[in-house]
């Protein structure tokens, strides 16, 4: 049996969207040492392709990070198959806030150096001891004292779309540029107390670890990050410090989490913030457009992207040899980020 994909993307996306099967968006991460991360993911694409879940999986020696789709009325038996793994028995799962079902088309599991790509050594510090995990109660109360530092470990593409009252948002592109600048731009506030908070909180695990190997006293992280927190605060009925925005790394982008839109379309400055990619397969740009611009220069980011654009497929695909079309990012949109 071949363990990986054999279908054609494009024929797995129109499957899942034509599908009225109910899926439920899902995500977990586990720092764990795992001796051989290759049996490890044909282990789990296995048993997964089986139960008909979809998603976008890293695993490497230092454990796992999985976004999935799961099909709703097999929840339990996805449970059930994660249980019967030692290290991910009663594993916190985030569900989704904001959901369609349609947040992955494929299964994806890659083995990787890292579950996140943070450029650390990890043999110089311990990353099963992060700082103090905050549930929504006390981090309102933590967050409203004055002397407390609140810091969004996330890239800048996501924290101009949403973030939390009063939080420092870095200006940085990945988490890899994030920690050197914390640790630096925060070396005379150790004894303060410290909140961090991401997506789901994978990249604060690590952070508040390797703040406090850095010597900072008092670090905390928000457990479950910003998903867990917008669902416990509805649950509770306790207030919700999130304006905006909750940007994800699936097919949906962003889910809603207050009604409040804090961004700017990247090409006029209108009031909107929702992200796409350039049209131009070749440009691929990361970037927030309103329906006016879309239309205007038709779903692309520029000009010169639109000529492009609207030349024939074939010599477009010669435009493109060689060339990267990875995710790149539009950093205009930036916002003025308060500091700490």
């Amino acid at each position: 049996m071949k363990l990986h994909n054999t279908i054609n993307g494009e024929q797995l996306k129109e499957k899942i969207k034509s599908s009225d099967e109910t899926r439920t968006t899902i995500s977990f991460y586990k720092y764990a040492k795992i001796g051989n991360p290759h049996l490890f993911r044909d282990h789990l694409f296995f048993h997964w392709n089986n139960l008909g879940v979809l998603g976008r999986i890293y695993v490497a020696n230092e454990g796992i990070n999985a976004q999935l789709s799961v099909p709703s009325a097999l929840i339990s038996e996805f449970k059930k198959a994660l249980d019967s793994i030692s290290f991910l028995e009663n594993v916190r799962l985030n569900f989704a806030v904001d959901d369609d079902g349609k947040s992955f088309f494929k299964l994806t599991i890659k083995v990787k150096n890292k579950i996140v790509a943070d450029g650390l050594n990890d043999d110089l510090f311990d990353v099963s001891l992060p700082g103090n995990y905050l549930q929504v109660e006390d981090f309102n109360k933590l967050t409203d004292q004055d002397d407390t530092i609140l810091i969004d470990m996330r890239n800048h593409y996501e924290s101009e779309v949403g973030h939390f009252d009063g939080a420092w948002c870095p200006d940085v592109d990945t988490f890899r540029e994030q920690l050197p600048l914390v640790v630096n731009k925060l070396s005379d506030k150790k004894d303060k107390p410290i909140v961090m908070y991401c997506t789901g909180g994978i990249r604060c695990e690590k952070a508040s670890a390797y703040l406090k190997h850095k010597g900072f006293k008092d670090v905390y992280h928000l457990e479950g990050g910003i998903i867990k927190y917008a669902r416990d605060a509805k649950e509770l009925g306790l207030k919700n410090k999130f304006i905006g925005k909750n940007f994800v790394f699936d097919e949906r982008i962003n889910e809603r989490i207050s009604n409040d839109i804090i961004a700017q379309c990247h090409q006029c400055g209108d009031s909107f913030d929702h992200h796409t990619n350039c049209a131009n397969k070749a440009c691929n740009l990361l970037f927030i457009q309103c329906p006016k611009c879309s239309s205007k220069f038709e779903g692309t980011c520029s000009d010169e992207c639109m000529k492009i654009n609207s030349l024939p497929e074939e010599e477009q695909r010669k435009l493109r040899k060689g060339k990267d079309t990875g995710i790149r990012i539009f950093s205009k949109g930036r916002f003025k980020n308060k500091n700490p």
